[in-house]
């Protein structure tokens, strides 16, 4: 029960990398360092990476976060941001649902972690790149702004969610994609109609 709960930490925290590539690893590495009331770390890295946890990681982890939630509040940055961010997610997600994989042979535990993590985190990246090119084109950018609050604040409440009760978020994440799915499907229905 312990690895299916730690690759739902790895899964959730994964799709947070999709809104922001390296809120998610400072989490981890927040999360590695902290303390629980039983005097535990709130997360267990597998072999390999615990660097993760280090005091290096965190100030590269701290500081590319600021300097990449800054840069999705600079027109025209924003949307260069997402063609760097997308395959960052991707790797970003792969490495962080790895690092809670443990008692599986490495090539597996880097396959699942890269269908898994990479597959979510570059799920929700591909909805983020979507969503604020519709809103570079309908508001000309300057709607760009709210939609990068809205995902800063998705991945700060996606990464607390993930370590605090990660069958939660893989749930909410689960009913977000069913949502989106389910809205393409309306979508694609009615412009058949539409054409007639």
């Amino acid at each position: 029960m312990e690895v299916v709960s730690s690759v739902l930490i790895g899964v959730a925290l994964s799709a947070t990398c999709g809104f922001r590539v390296f809120v998610p690893l400072l989490a981890v590495n927040i999360a590695a360092r902290s303390l629980n009331a039983d005097g535990e770390p709130w997360i267990k890295l597998a072999d390999g990476f615990v660097w993760m946890g280090s005091d290096v990681a965190l100030l590269i982890f701290l500081v590319a976060s600021i300097v990449e939630i800054g840069g999705y509040y600079v027109p025209w940055i924003d949307n260069l941001l997402d063609s760097i961010a997308s395959p960052a997610a991707i790797v970003a997600g792969t490495l962080i649902t790895a690092s809670f994989i443990t008692g599986m042979e490495p090539w597996l535990q880097w396959l699942l972690s890269l269908i898994a993590g990479g597959g979510t985190a570059g799920a929700v990246q591909a909805t983020t790149v979507v969503t604020r090119a519709s809103s570079t084109v309908t508001t000309g950018g300057l709607g760009n702004p709210i939609v990068a609050t809205v995902e800063t604040s998705g991945a700060f409440l996606g990464s607390a969610l993930a370590i605090l009760a990660a069958p939660v978020a893989v749930g909410v994440f689960v009913l977000l994609v069913g949502c989106g799915i389910w809205i393409w499907w309306g979508r694609r229905k009615r412009k058949p109609a539409e054409k007639a």
